[in-house]
């Protein structure tokens, strides 16, 4: 069994690398980081440690490594008999991965099963994005050749420490949740993956727990010259923004998805056990970057945040978040040099309209335009 994977990142290697690896799959890396691929195409394996209260090593190995951008035409030959194509390189990058996909599946033949393709990244409905980018490149014959299934993902996987080379730390909780109905019953045998008939809540339970956890974690940490994550943790006043800024997402996931609320609040419970992990070198810088994107209409802050003033609450844990978020100054961070740019160029109400996507229509739009107000004075 074959699975080609775009992004030989930390992630790739270290999450769903490790996890295709187990299930017994060679797994193909492409990636268009030369000295990444060129390493692991001259390395016969790499561990993976899992780091936390039962911490573990794995090794990885039966795998191969391609240069998606120098040789493409080899990538489009391993796509077109493998069974299963991942992604884990950024939502934003998937119309590059496309059109190799669509040269592939044009390629294969149709006596192979149906190339399953799963995109692995921190967005709703990623691989929906991904269908569409093919989509527009072949017709409806060539795209048959396919299932497309979305996902959820959640493992912690921080910046790794120098030297470390091919090898990843790595949080020991993960999760990978993919949605049933695609495969018609044929779903692929990957016995750490979780297949589910509705992934939506999976999906949102995950971003709008994990995912604005531990920006909120990231940003009010950044802002009282916490080292790391685990250190913020330790301060109470940001372990309080935590709490308060999951306490509003709980009620948003509550409302929305009918989640228990008992076993919900042990989910929130687990994620601050997981933020406050001693053994990850994470830092608030990190996790903190590409602030804009992070302030996008459907992502942590905005979309539940908006998602509260649309029931009539007012989401203050939330918009104190964002009004840290706003303040992120980071110079090697382009998204942050580019908000500070934005924060001085534009209007609080074209600030809030072109960055969060929100409209004077919209229940939340008044106070994130008083938010951003608030965070220009700051800067002043």
């Amino acid at each position: 069994m074959k699975a080609v994977h775009f992004g030989a990142g930390n992630i790739g290697r270290g999450f769903v690398g490790l996890i295709l690896h187990k299930a017994g799959y060679e797994v193909v890396f492409a990636d268009v980081a030369t000295d990444l691929i060129d390493s692991l195409a001259t390395t016969p394996s790499y561990q993976v440690h899992e780091v936390g209260r039962n911490s573990r090593s794995w090794t990885v190995d039966n795998y191969r490594a391609i240069n998606s951008a120098t040789h493409e035409s080899d990538v489009v030959a391993e796509i077109a008999t493998a069974e299963i194509v991942t992604t884990a390189v950024g939502a934003s990058i998937l119309r590059f991965v496309a059109p190799v996909i669509a040269r592939a599946l044009d390629a294969r033949s149709p006596e192979l099963p149906p190339l399953q393709i799963m995109a692995c990244e921190n967005a709703i409905n990623a691989t929906d994005i991904l269908r569409a980018e093919i989509a527009a490149q072949v017709d409806e014959r060539v795209l048959a050749k396919a299932i497309f299934a979305n996902t959820a993902v959640d493992r912690i996987v921080p910046a790794q420490e120098a030297g470390s080379g091919l090898d990843v730390t790595v949080e020991e909780f993960f999760e990978w949740a993919v949605e049933r109905p695609p495969f018609g019953g044929q779903e692929p045998v990957i016995p750490d993956v979780h297949f589910v008939d509705d992934l939506r809540p999976y999906i949102e339970r995950k971003l709008f727990t994990v995912n604005t956890g531990h920006a909120t974690l990231a940003y009010h940490g950044y802002l009282r010259g916490a080292a790391t994550l685990a250190d913020a943790m330790e301060l109470p006043e940001v372990l309080a923004e935590v709490q308060a800024v999951l306490l509003e997402t709980t009620a948003m996931l509550v409302a929305r998805h009918g989640f228990d609320r008992g076993l919900h609040d042990a989910y929130v419970q687990q994620c601050l056990v997981r933020f406050s992990n001693p053994h990850l070198p994470d830092t608030p810088e990190r996790v903190a970057r590409s602030p804009l994107r992070k302030l996008g209409r459907n992502e942590r802050f905005i979309h539940p945040a908006a998602e509260l003033a649309g029931l009539g609450q007012r989401p203050v844990a939330l918009l104190r978040a964002i009004g840290a978020a706003l303040r992120f100054d980071l110079p090697s961070d382009p998204e942050s040099v580019r908000m500070a740019g934005l924060l001085v160029e534009l209007t609080p109400d074209a600030f809030t309209t072109e960055v969060t996507g929100l409209t004077p229509g919209d229940a939340l739009y008044p106070d994130v335009v008083d938010t951003v107000r608030s965070a220009l004075a700051a800067q002043r």
